[in-house]
């Protein structure tokens, strides 16, 4: 049977209808635990309760399916900065936006990765940082790869997330670690003597917050270093 949410019931006695939203929110919720690739059509309808031309009414395509997952994920990302703030401020807190967004949905760097299609969502974010980057002094060319860079940076931290790994269970990641952990720790201490000093620390996953303090610190100081060797803008 499908969830409550998924399927309306139509007037009159009609066949219920499938609502795009819910089926949207089911997919990315599919795709987060799963894993991108393991999201089909089929997977899908399956867990709506509902036959796989049923979805067909609302996208005509896996690949529909996916843009519109994008758009969701691109949605869900606060573009509103406050432009009494610094400009390093405004900058920052979109991009630690973008990293709360992409962390709560594990399939999102995947899909803004790989359907960089163009959508009022993803206008908006690039023209809030456009305006922000110009702002700061910086000109149209140095501003635009910045402004891609942004979200590079926030795909970067997501995927480098010690342990991060779509799809695969959190026993078959701890050992994963624990396994790499060794690997690190048994090598020779006269060849490698820090990579088996830091062989823990290289692997732990118990602090995913100081990876992703330290990697927005990082850029926002770089760009915040770019800024002062730029000429003023005309």
């Amino acid at each position: 049977m499908a969830p409550a949410s998924a399927v309306a019931a139509g007037d009159d006695g009609e066949r219920p209808r499938l609502s795009k939203t819910a089926v949207i929110e089911r997919a990315l919720q599919l795709a987060d635990a799963d894993g991108l690739d393991a999201l089909t059509i089929r997977k899908l309808a399956t867990a709506l309760g509902v036959t796989p031309m049923a979805l067909y009414w609302h996208f005509r395509s896996k690949e529909e399916l996916l843009d519109a997952l994008a758009y969701q994920v691109w949605s869900e990302i606060d573009v509103n900065v406050d432009g009494v703030t610094p400009w390093s401020a405004q900058l920052r807190r979109m991009l630690e936006s973008l990293v709360r967004v992409l962390r709560t949905h594990p399939s999102g760097s995947q899909l803004l990765s790989e359907h960089e299609v163009q959508n009022t969502a993803s206008l908006r974010a690039a023209e809030v940082a456009l305006e922000v980057l110009r702002g700061a002094g910086f000109d149209a060319k140095h501003a635009s790869a910045l402004a891609r860079a942004i979200l590079w940076a926030g795909i970067t931290l997501v995927l480098s997330e010690p342990g991060f790994e779509p799809g695969v269970s959190e026993t078959e990641r701890d050992e994963h670690q624990r396994k790499t952990k060794i690997t690190l720790a048994s090598q020779s201490p006269v060849d490698y003597p820090r990579l088996v000093e830091c062989a823990t620390a290289m692997t732990a996953t118990d602090d995913p917050e100081f990876h992703y303090q330290l990697g927005v610190d990082m850029f926002i100081a770089a760009v915040e270093s770019l800024a002062t060797r730029q000429p003023p803008t005309p």
